[in-house]
């Protein structure tokens, strides 16, 4: 009897310690904050103010913005291209709310492709090097698509927010241009050969007929 009593009272127990973690798990859950939505800000050349996205109303700007810059390594390149070669430059700053985190200076223009500039000094208080980076050739369709007043770029990326496929413009496309070419320069070759072949027959028939005048 004691025996059974003691098991009851242990399974009981045992019981009532789940039932109050679960009810603690589930009243910690249901207070885990949520994170901040994500923003960045654009300023720079050709634009009177601050560009300013949130994800909540540009998810998919926020997103293609935001990949220019996350690819980047800890340590970057000393030096960068020269002033003159650099073009227009575009700071980047990525919000995590209202808070600021990261800032970047964006070169989509620069002489030799897009370059990215990170800062030793970042709003958040890190530790990071400064550093400069190849860009990804999206990043003037990327910042045009967003607000940036720049020209489209139709030799370089396109197929929606940062895409990544490269476009050739369709004037440049004339298969029955290259065909034709590629025709004359076949009908060239071939009268050069028969123009050789009639050659080589000539001169072999005058010698034949030399050979067999002096053999008489």
């Amino acid at each position: 009897m004691v025996r059974t009593m003691r098991r009851l009272v242990a399974v009981l127990a045992g019981g009532l310690a789940a039932t109050v973690l679960s009810l603690g798990l589930a009243g910690a859950a249901k207070a885990a904050p949520k994170p901040p939505p994500a923003a960045v800000e654009i300023t720079g050349e050709g634009l009177a103010e601050p560009l300013r996205l949130h994800a909540d109303a540009h998810p998919a700007h926020v997103v293609a913005v935001v990949d220019q810059v996350n690819f980047l390594g800890r340590t970057g390149q000393a030096r960068g291209p020269k002033a003159a070669d650099l073009g227009p430059k575009y700071t980047v700053v990525v919000f995590a709310g209202d808070v600021p985190k990261q800032t970047y200076d964006l070169y989509p223009k620069a002489v030799g492709g897009p370059r990215v500039y990170r800062p030793a000094k970042q709003p958040d208080s890190r530790k990071t090097t400064a550093g400069w980076f190849l860009g990804r050739l999206s990043m003037s369709e990327t910042l045009r698509t967003a607000g940036v007043p720049l020209e489209r770029q139709y030799d370089t990326v396109s197929g929606g927010v940062g895409g990544g496929e490269r476009v050739i413009p369709e004037d440049a496309l004339n298969p029955a241009k290259d065909i034709g070419e590629a025709l004359g320069e076949l009908q060239r070759l071939l009268l050069l050969n028969v123009a050789v072949v009639l050659v080589i027959t000539s001169g072999l028939a005058g010698i034949a007929l030399l050979v067999r005048r002096r053999t008489r």
